[in-house]
């Protein structure tokens, strides 16, 4: 059985439908004792059929050391969202509930290739002069 309701698959298609560049889903987990693991794979898995523009490799943080330490993937489950270009924008933790949301905007976003920022915001931004680490948390609660 599915995680994703044929209702929910259709509208994930159509937000989908008009990304314009291939996106990779680097996906890290480990096969034993790992909580929600096995559901973040299989809720990647079923994203990735839905759009033949999406795809998925999956690597185990166990023994994909050298990958998880480019990535800067230091807990797991972990997915990172990439087209030619690593944006940094990775989720932990099983990408459900707002947070599949999030998760689709991501995939969006980097199909583009452009963060939708104004003007005004890629000046401040470009007046940075040494890099950061921005962090978002969310929880269900």
């Amino acid at each position: 059985m599915g995680l994703l309701r044929d209702s929910d698959v259709e509208e994930i298609r159509e937000r989908l439908a008009g990304i314009p560049n291939p996106v990779k889903l680097v996906h890290f987990t480990q096969e034993l004792n790992l909580e929600y693991g096995r559901e973040t794979r299989q809720l990647l898995e079923e994203l990735t059929q839905i759009s033949d523009k999406l795809s998925l490799e999956t690597c185990n943080f166990q023994t994909d050391k050298d990958k998880a330490a480019e990535y800067a993937v230091d807990k797991v489950p972990a997915t990172v969202i990439r087209n030619g270009k690593d944006y940094g924008i990775r989720f932990f933790g099983l990408p459900a509930g707002y947070e599949f949301g999030s998760l689709l905007d991501g995939i969006i976003t980097v199909s583009k290739g452009d963060s939708g920022l104004n003007p005004h915001s890629r000046e401040k931004l470009a007046q940075l002069d040494q890099p950061l680490h921005l962090q978002v948390f969310t929880t269900p609660t």
